[in-house]
C-alpha cells in the first residue's frame, strides 16, 4: 500500500525475545485500523494524501463542519484526524480501511510522534540540564541556579532564547529510527524497539520516513 504512515495508541512497553534469542524492549503501539477519511489528488490539490481517521467518537460532541466531513465521507465519526502524503500518486479510496500488517512489516525503520509527557515548570536542571552551583566552598542558598545571564550596559537585556526556568514537557517529539520488532495483526499491535514519545494511551503517529504527518 501507498500510505506511508498510521495513526496508534500507546499501550506501554515489555519485553520480546527476538528470533535469534536476544531479549530487547519495545513499546507496544495499537497501530490502527484507520479509515480513509478523504483524499488529496495531486492533479486537483498539488500533492497526494490521504487522510486517516482513528479513535471512535460521538458525533453530537464534534463540531458541525466535522460532523458534515464524516457525513460527506460516509463513515463513523472518530476522535483523531491526520493527514500523510502518499509514496505513490494513487490515494486509497474514502472509508477503505487501513490496518497495521498493510503498512508495516517486521525488519523496517519508523519514526514515532507523539505528546511528551508535561512536567510543569521545572528550572533549570532539570529543564536543560544544568550542572548547578558547588555544594561548599562558600556557595550560599545558591545551588540549583542558572548563574549570571547576560551583561549590564550591553547588551542591557536578555537575549531571546536564553535558557531559563520555564514549561517543561507537553511537546510535540519524534523519535526516529525505531526497529520495528513485531507485528500482530489480529490484535492490531506493532511493537518497536525502544522508547517512544507520550504516556500510556497517549496518541503517536508512525510514519516510515522522516517527512512529518501533517495535521488535519
Amino acid at each position: 500500500m501507498a500510505l506511508p504512515g498510521l495513526i496508534g495508541r500507546k499501550l506501554g512497553m515489555t519485553q520480546v525475545y527476538t528470533a535469534e534469542g536476544v531479549l530487547v524492549p519495545v513499546t507496544v503501539i495499537q497501530a490502527g485500523p484507520c479509515t480513509v477519511i478523504a483524499t488529496r489528488q495531486r492533479e486537483r490539490d498539488g500533492y497526494a494524501a490521504a487522510q486517516l481517521g482513528f479513535g471512535t467518537a460521538k458525533p453530537s460532541r464534534l463540531q458541525k463542519a466535522v460532523q458534515g466531513q464524516f457525513k460527506k465521507a460516509g463513515t463513523g465519526a472518530f476522535t483523531v484526524l491526520r493527514e500523510f502524503r502518499l509514496l505513490g500518486d494513487e490515494p486509497p479510496a474514502v472509508g477503505a480501511e487501513v490496518r497495521v500488517s498493510e503498512v508495516f512489516q517486521p525488519g523496517e525503520v519508523v519514526h514515532v510522534a507523539g505528546l511528551s509527557k508535561g512536567r510543569g515548570t521545572a528550572g533549570v536542571m532539570k529543564r536543560h540540564k544544568f550542572a548547578g552551583f558547588p555544594g561548599s566552598h562558600g556557595t550560599h542558598e545558591y545551588f540549583r541556579h542558572g548563574g549570571s545571564i547576560g551583561n549590564r550596559s550591553y547588551p542591557g537585556r536578555i537575549f531571546k532564547g536564553k535558557r531559563m526556568a520555564g514549561r517543561y514537557g507537553a511537546e510535540w517529539v519524534t523519535t526516529r529510527n525505531l526497529k520495528v520488532i513485531a507485528v500482530r495483526p489480529e490484535e492490531n499491535l506493532l511493537l518497536v524497539r525502544g522508547a517512544v514519545p507520550g504516556a500510556r494511551n497517549g496518541t503517536v503517529l508512525i510514519h516510515k520516513h522522516a517527512v512529518e504527518a501533517r495535521e488535519a
